[in-house]
């Protein structure tokens, strides 16, 4: 504050006359040879006349002290910092004064350079020729340096598409005011950046740096010599006593080769990783289900060193009576300190159609592991899955059997001898077949009175009134959506809300509550995935109607048997037996 008020002092009361002959403009510079990224600094001084003026001490129209014109410069030099000093001393009763300019310059480019003349007063100053030099200096040395780039990376060779490591350290002192740090490109390499930079400190020959670490992920697209144009790295920091400094350097990678892939290699897409598995989840323990049941089958790839975007898809070829209704794929890539790792899954709704044995087909991936530089295939094996055919599923009826007549009139012995052993075995299955049904019966009078008794001392449903409403708001929305598990939401939804809440599979709901409307609507669910031909999900899909409908079955009462009073036993036997005594 106070070098300011003298400045504004002496621009008051001193102006500015015509130039002695002893008035000059002197220009020099501390070095006319360096290297690129070395700042270098311009002084320059003018004497003149000064003429003391009472009168202009209140005058704010004084003239301010002016500088040389500078723009010149600009052309070949960044300004990094300029600032100006003067002094006052007295010959012959005459006041002079000398003015002088520092300016800190940084060469834009290397070679011969030159600081024009520069005009002040009518005065010129005399050009300077410099040398800029590439590279550093021979003498320099990391740890005397204010700034310097250390790069390195996790492999000198790679394959195509192989992942490549760069880390890039910036070491600098001082309290940095500015700065730009240049990053890895090239036009035949995807590049990703591994998450946020870190910052932190480290001692270099027992000198304390700042340091700024960056680290990269590069997939080669293309075999011969990958190069990467020098780093660098520009800015600006302040030092002790407030001065202002520059900041450059610039450091080169040594080239990267890149291989093609092996001809040994038989897979039909190149996937080179430290490590790739396969996994699965939704399948039951053990691998049984009932006809007419649903599961949600996951299916995922995960390879360190790819990007999700680089795994392919996985083939999902299933039975005949297993229809499959598959959601979009999801793809995930995640930044670990080791690279990237690439997440794909493939999620798909299996419904089992006819009772059987049912084979999941075996999935093999071919893949190159990069640490052992071989071939290796991962394998999720083949399950083999049991449909069980249902109470209220029409047996397949077996093909008719032709008898010849003359073997009919004329039975054997053999066949005289066997029917005792049918008769004995019919009796003991209606026998077994009787208490079954018996223990059945038990079971289900002890549930009911339980349900019974719960409702009873709790007056609530078993179930609050906001699962049942997410959960119809979740059905609404894949219904509306066209979803692959629509089904299974609906079986959620209906084992909430209805009162028997044990519906064992979609079948059973459907058969319970006769709606032709969502039959047909759930047909046409299907037909969107399958086509006539189950060749996939066919045009675009409009769910308003099936919502219609969902929201309509939700209004109406659960379905009872009629001219049954609502607090009865339920049937032991299903309606199709029990309408047959």
């Amino acid at each position: 504050m106070v070098s300011r008020l003298i400045f504004l002092f002496f621009l008051i009361v001193f102006q500015a006359t015509s130039a002695l002959a002893e008035n000059r403009l002197e220009a020099e510079v501390n070095r006319t040879e360096m290297y690129e990224g070395d700042p270098l600094t311009l002084t320059v001084k003018s004497n003149i006349k000064l003429d003391f003026s009472l009168e202009n001490l209140f005058d704010p129209g004084a003239p301010q002290l002016p500088m040389p014109d500078i723009s010149k410069l600009e052309t070949d030099f960044d300004i990094l910092s300029q600032n100006q000093k003067y002094s006052i001393r007295t010959i012959n009763s005459d006041m002079h004064g000398e003015i002088t300019w520092v300016f800190q310059l940084l060469p834009k480019r290397t070679g011969a350079l030159v600081i024009p003349a520069l005009t002040y007063d009518g005065n010129s100053s005399e050009p300077i020729p410099i040398t800029v030099r590439e590279g550093q200096a021979p003498e320099a040395k990391a740890a005397v340096r204010d700034a310097f780039i250390v790069l390195s990376t996790d492999k000198e060779q790679v394959y195509v598409q192989e992942q490549l490591i760069i880390t890039l350290k910036l070491y600098f002192t001082g309290n940095l005011l500015r700065g730009e740090l240049s990053e890895p490109e090239h036009p035949s390499a995807l590049i990703e950046t591994l998450g946020n930079q870190r910052e932190y400190r480290q001692f270099v020959d027992n000198r304390e740096y700042r340091v700024v670490e960056r680290r990269y992920a590069v997939f080669p697209q293309e075999p011969g010599e990958l190069t990467f144009a020098p780093f660098r790295f520009d800015g600006q920091t302040r030092d002790a006593s407030g001065r202002i400094q520059a900041l450059r350097d610039s450091s080169e990678l040594f080239p990267i080769t890149v291989d093609a892939p092996p001809a040994s290699f038989t897979g039909s897409t190149w996937l080179p990783a430290s490590e790739l598995t396969l996994s699965e989840a939704g399948l039951p323990d053990p691998l049984n289900m009932d006809s007419g049941d649903s599961l949600t089958r996951s299916l995922t790839v995960t390879a360190k060193g790819l990007t999700a975007e680089a795994l392919p898809p996985l083939p999902q070829q299933l039975p005949d009576n297993v229809r499959r209704y598959p959601e979009s794929p999801e793809r995930e890539t995640q930044a670990l300190d080791e690279g990237l790792e690439g997440r794909l899954t493939q999620t798909a709704a299996l419904v089992a159609v006819s009772p059987g044995e049912v084979t999941l087909p075996e999935i093999r991936i071919p893949w190159w592991d990069t640490t052992t530089d071989s071939e290796k295939v991962a394998i999720l094996p083949a399950r083999t899955l049991t449909i069980r055919g249902t109470a209220g599923a029409q047996p397949s009826m077996p093909p008719p059997v032709t008898i010849d007549t003359e073997q009919a009139v004329q039975p054997t012995g053999e066949q005289d001898q066997a029917y005792p052993e049918i008769a004995e075995s019919s009796s003991h299955f209606w026998a077994w077949l009787s208490l079954a049904f018996a223990i059945a019966w038990l079971m289900t009078l002890g549930l009911w009175l339980r349900s019974r008794c719960r409702s009873a001392n709790t007056g609530q449903p078993q179930h609050p009134e906001t699962g049942e409403r997410e959960a119809f708001e979740r059905l609404l929305q894949a219904a509306r959506n066209g979803k692959a598990n629509t089904p299974a939401l609906l079986l959620q939804w209906a084992n909430l809300n209805r009162d028997r809440k044990h519906y064992r599979n979609l079948n059973e709901f459907l058969r319970e509550n006769e709606d032709p409307v969502l039959k047909e609507e759930l047909q046409q669910l299907q037909r969107h995935y399958f086509g006539r031909e189950g060749g996939g999900q066919q045009g675009t899909w409009d769910g308003e109607s099936l919502v219609h409908v969902l929201k309509r079955l939700r209004k109406q009462p659960s379905a009872t048997p009629r001219n049954q009073p609502e607090n009865t036993l339920p049937p032991l036997y299903p309606r199709e037996l029990a309408s047959r005594q």
